[in-house]
């Protein structure tokens, strides 16, 4: 794995009740629980498809099983804090240990795939910053060749403007930034019903339809 670029995963520990709460006041927890799961299988399958260095930042605890191999991602649990901070932490340990890009995803993107993510990479040849801008205002993606704390600071995560704000202290600074495709979190039920709509394999691969 080239140690010069990072990418770096968040995930939620898969429990019962703890994960797609939003999700779940639909279709409860159960179901809410097997869709995330395959959230993880995309998100997980599109990492390993990248030649890179894997950082996987589990929400709570490092289990000590589970389904992301050992031998290719790097394991450990989020620092303290708010979502800035604890995707700040992790950007910083990512340069700390020599990478030259760092590009981060969560789990909730199931169009995110391989060839995202290196264009991603490939996109800080030429620029200071890339962002894939979600459907809900907020991002899939934020990728770096240089560590900024700015841009995790006073940003009122969880909100339609995050992707927005993010692109303002970037311009601020007087660095420059490639936007990625718009693309949909599954985040609400109906994120989840859109998307089986329009990809028969996803209701293929879970009864969660």
């Amino acid at each position: 794995m080239s140690r010069q670029e990072t990418l770096i995963v968040f995930i939620k520990n898969p429990e019962k009740g703890k994960v797609k709460t939003r999700l779940a006041s639909v279709s409860g927890d159960e179901a809410a629980l097997e869709i995330y799961h395959f959230l993880l299988g995309k998100t997980r399958s599109a990492a390993l498809g990248v030649e890179c260095t894997r950082l996987l930042c589990y929400s709570d605890y490092v289990p000590a099983t589970d389904e992301w191999p050992a031998d290719a991602f790097l394991k450990m649990v989020q620092s303290p804090g708010n979502l800035g901070q604890r995707m700040a932490s992790a950007f910083q340990a990512a340069f700390c240990s020599g990478a030259k890009k760092a590009v981060i995803i969560g789990s909730d993107c199931p169009r995110l795939d391989s060839a995202l993510i290196q264009d991603a990479f490939g996109a800080l040849d030429n620029n200071d910053f890339v962002l894939g801008p979600a459907l809900d205002g907020g991002y899939y993606l934020l990728g770096m060749r240089n560590f900024m704390p700015e841009l995790f600071e006073g940003i009122p995560w969880s909100t339609a403007s995050v992707a927005e704000d993010t692109l303002r202290l970037i311009r601020t600074a007087g660095r420059n930034c490639q936007l990625l495709p718009l693309l949909s979190d599954i985040d609400e039920y109906e994120d989840w019903i859109a998307y089986v709509s329009s990809n028969p394999d996803a209701g293929k691969e879970s009864v969660c339809r």
